[in-house]
């Protein structure tokens, strides 16, 4: 059946034929709503009969369909017409793998850049509970730009994992011998059963060609077999009929890449043996690991010097290190820190701290650089205060209470503790300041409550605090001498190896890390020394006092790691794939450093449904708002996904694609869900209307002020508007959608709660924090704050009932996230939900959730941080 160009298939208008395969005809297509050209693969009519190649189609929609990652072909929707079913995709332009291989062998480099390309994108679908189970260069498409994509999930095996079991998927350890990824939740096909053959012959793994269950290391199978091809020019396993190709995948090795491209590296060969292994115990176990050593070899094969500061131009080194596991480890860790450098210099010799699955938090040298203390949380497990010796890999922990996070080491060795910690932003903590001894053999002695940072003078004799007071954020040294004041947030305080001055991290809002590199010396006095940066976390002193290094980014991005000195000269350290965050520089010139992979994600319910559904997009989907009625969500991408200036997103809690709005970042949505209130990525002080339907952005008014966050007041005709003018705290202010003046509404230091909507349905009033720090309901319109009663200490309200009777309130930090539904007249309480997404490693915090109609309805953003500690020393 070929369908003439100009016919509709439901809302879309095919242009042409693009080709056809076993799975049907694929057409380009025209999607006028949206104004973009998509694909369409149809499987004609006359084979919808057919039970199986229907199944084989509903499969590879629906599989795709729960992926959201740029290696992935990203699947838009599915209908059916006259009897024929479809699935709408991305449209690609480019060629496959296949293709591409069709002029031989690939250079190393090119082979390393598109093997990690495929290892991630194996390993976004293996943490879905995805095994694609046909990997092969036919279902791998090369865009014009470079960038891969995996297709064609038709034999994949899906089904959604619970904690457990996506433990044992990570791990590759499957107790009862059997493929548990069987089944779709509204199609019963048993794709996997004893004796069934599934895959195409040369790209199997052994245990397909035995017929038994294929778990997500057949797919690493797979993968080592596409890039000794796209090495070697030729298949690992060949034979002159089936039967010897399958003989040879389950008896024999593959001939040495180096018979036929003697460039690649021994590191890169050893890779490709690592997936080709019989067993798939000895193969890697998790499409992660296989990316993060593929990413190590990138780094070795081109690897550049870091910039001295001269910045001349970087220059190539390639170094090979030995043999053997050890070897292979080695290798990783020392790829991990080549980023570029010019001029003469030692390669930093690296070696990784921790191991373990989870998160790392606060890290310190002790004073003579022998012992790392570190805080961690592992494996779901609470946070808990570890020590190791330097060149050990057995921490132990460190006698303290659970839940304590590391802030400093003084220089007789004391650590100062941040005890009962718990998040009153996504980057703040705060907690009961305590000083501990390292041996953990006394309890920890409270000297301090609600300090979120502090570190220790050189001399032991003063620290330094940041803490809010009156509004604002502010350092302290000695406690209660105020040297800076923040209108967001300030981080990371760091006296000099002189103690002279204090550098820290400037974040002018109170809800994300962009920010500043500061100094002040102890007379207050104040240096911008960098700004400007859109991410920014991490900072240490160099140990001669003549720079500060610290770890960022600028226009998106993972951070990466810089130094400035104190006169405003910059230099990029080392850059890598991976996002960093630097912990501390021992006197010995060893630097810690977290390689950190942080994602932001999205999990709801829709109305009419009992469980709850990963509404995750990209890599940092930041939940915004939801509609009234449950069936709307606003996000926000603001990372790597998100673009240069973030890209704002409204989908469908149904779990059906998101729809682009535009760039920027977005705050709340009207009640009518038809505009959505938005920020500048370029320009802090201009709010923006961005329409759901028809119509253009526009700019809605610009305050004298940077936009701390806004939300629409119901009646859609004005904005609550946190902010701070010159020379004032922060505070409310009433802004109309068609022009005038910021009208302020509160108080100084008030403080609109971030990725909350507690305005009541009536617009009188609104939750907010207030100078003190307590929440009130402050109204709308100017007045006087009236307390809420039954609202505990560190809660904070969320959202409202549809009635206005009762708030919804939670305590940021606190996982899982126990909300509550507090009656707003009486004070009276009752528990609500417990939120944690099903598998709690990494989880460091759920954002406020929000609340549709009577609450039966909701989403939330949680934050996974998975992270290791790296030492590197023979830096220059």
């Amino acid at each position: 059946m070929t369908i003439p160009s100009g016919s509709r298939l439901g809302p879309y208008e095919i242009l042409a034929p693009v080709g056809a395969g076993g799975m049907g005809e694929v057409y380009r297509a025209r999607d006028p709503r949206l104004g973009r050209d998509v694909a369409i693969k149809v499987l004609p009519a006359s084979f919808s009969a057919d039970a199986d190649r229907l199944r084989r189609f509903e499969q590879e929609a629906r599989a795709a369909g729960v992926l959201n990652h740029p290696n992935i072909t990203a699947v838009f929707d599915i209908g059916e017409h006259d009897g024929a079913p479809y699935v709408v995709q991305e449209l690609l332009e480019g060629e496959t793998l296949r293709q591409a291989l069709s002029g031989g062998r690939l250079a190393p480099r090119r082979a390393i850049d598109y093997g990690i390309q495929i290892a991630r994108g194996l390993a976004a679908a293996h943490e879905k509970g995805i095994v694609h189970r046909d990997l092969k260069p036919e279902n791998i498409f090369v865009t014009k730009d470079g960038r891969l994509k995996i297709l064609d999930f038709g034999l994949a095996s899906w089904r959604p994992l619970d904690a457990a079991e996506r433990e044992q998927t990570e791990s590759g350890h499957d107790p009862a011998g059997e493929n548990r990824l069987t089944a779709l939740p509204t199609v019963d096909i048993p794709l996997t059963e004893p004796g069934m053959i599934l895959g195409t012959i040369g790209y199997m793994s052994p245990e397909q060609v035995r017929g038994k269950p294929a778990d997500a290391r057949s797919d690493l199978f797979s993968f080592g077999a596409i890039l000794y091809e796209m090495l070697a020019g030729q298949r690992p396993f060949r034979g002159d009929s089936a039967a010897d190709t399958m003989s040879a995948i389950l008896r024999e090795d593959p001939p040495d890449i180096s018979e036929t491209n003697q460039s690649v590296p021994p590191g890169l060969d050893r890779i490709v043996r690592h997936c080709l292994e019989k067993t798939p115990e000895q193969r890697f176990q998790t499409a992660r690991d296989l990316a993060f050593d593929l990413e190590a070899l990138s780094g070795i094969s081109t690897a550049r010097r870091p910039l001295d500061h001269s910045g001349s131009t970087p220059r190539a080194r390639t170094r090979i290190l030995g043999l053997a596991l050890l070897a292979v480890l080695a290798l990783a860790g020392a790829a991990f820190w080549l980023g570029r450098r010019s001029g003469a210099g030692p390669i930093p010799a690296i070696r990784q701290l921790t191991f373990r699955r989870g998160t790392v938090h606060g890290a310190r040298f002790t004073p003579d650089g022998q012992t790392i203390v570190f805080a961690a949380a592992w494996d779901g497990k609470p946070l808990t205060v570890f020590s190791v010796r330097s060149g050990s890999h057995d921490p132990s922990a460190v006698g303290v209470p659970a839940g304590a996070d590391v802030l400093a080491i003084s220089p007789s060795g004391e650590l100062a503790l941040q005890l009962g910690m718990y998040l009153v932003e996504p980057y703040v903590s705060t907690g009961t300041l305590a000083v501990a001894s390292a041996g953990g053999s006394e309890a920890p002695r409270e000297r301090m409550q609600a300090v979120q940072w502090a570190d220790w003078s050189p001399d032991g004799k003063r620290l330094a605090v940041v803490r809010d007071a009156g509004g604002r954020n502010r350092l302290e040294s000695p406690v209660g001498k105020v040297l800076y004041e923040s209108a967001g947030w300030i981080g990371n305080p760091r006296f000099s190896p002189a103690g002279d001055v204090i550098a820290f991290l400037d974040h002018w809002g109170r809800n994300g890390d962009l920010g500043s590199v500061v100094i002040v010396d102890l007379t207050g006095h104040a240096k911008n020394l960098s700004e400007g940066w859109s991410s920014i976390q991490g900072l240490a002193w160099w140990p001669d006092g003549k720079e500060i290094w610290f770890t960022g980014t600028k226009g998106g991005g993972n951070r990466s790691l810089y130094s400035v000195t104190p006169s405003g000269d910059l230099r990029l350290v080392y850059r890598q794939t991976g996002s960093l965050t630097l912990s501390d520089i021992s006197p010995r010139k060893e630097v810690l450093i977290a390689d950190e992979d942080l994602r932001l994600g999205i999990v709801g319910r829709a109305p009419g449904e009992s469980l709850e559904r990963d509404l995750s997009w990209l890599d940092f989907s930041a939940l915004r708002d939801i509609s009234p009625d449950g069936r709307l969500i606003l996000f926000d991408e603001a990372s790597e996904g998100g673009g240069d200036e973030g890209s704002v997103f409204l989908r469908k809690t149904d779990g059906s694609p998101p729809v682009r709005l535009g760039s920027g970042y977005s705050m709340s949505l009207t009640s009518d869900g038809k505009s959505v209130l938005a920020g500048s990525g370029r320009d802090s002080h201009t709010l923006r209307l961005l329409p759901v339907g028809a119509g253009e952005p526009r700019s809605i008014a610009t305050v004298p002020f940077r936009v701390a966050w806004a939300n629409w007041v119901p009646d859609g005709k004005s904005i609550l508007v946190a902010g701070g003018e010159a020379g004032h705290g922060a505070r409310l202010y009433a802004v109309g959608v068609h022009g005038g003046p910021a009208k302020p509404v509160s108080a100084e230091g008030v403080h609109l709660i971030p990725y909350a909507n507690a305005i009541a349905p009536d617009g009188s009033s609104v939750a907010a924090i207030g100078a003190d720090g307590t929440v009130s309901l402050f109204p709308t319109r100017g007045g006087e704050p009236r307390r809420i009663p039954g609202l505990a200490a560190g809660e904070l309200p969320t959202g409202w009932d549809t009635s206005g009777r009762y708030l919804f309130v939670y305590r940021p930090g606190e996982l899982p996230a126990r909300v509550f539904r507090l009656e707003v007249a009486t004070g009276a309480r009752e528990p609500w939900k417990e939120l944690l997404p099903s598998d709690p490693t990494g989880v460091t915090f759920i954002r406020p959730p929000h609340f549709a109609g009577d609450g039966g309805s909701y989403a939330y953003s949680y934050a996974r941080s998975l992270s290791r500690i790296f030492v590197a020393k023979d830096f220059r």
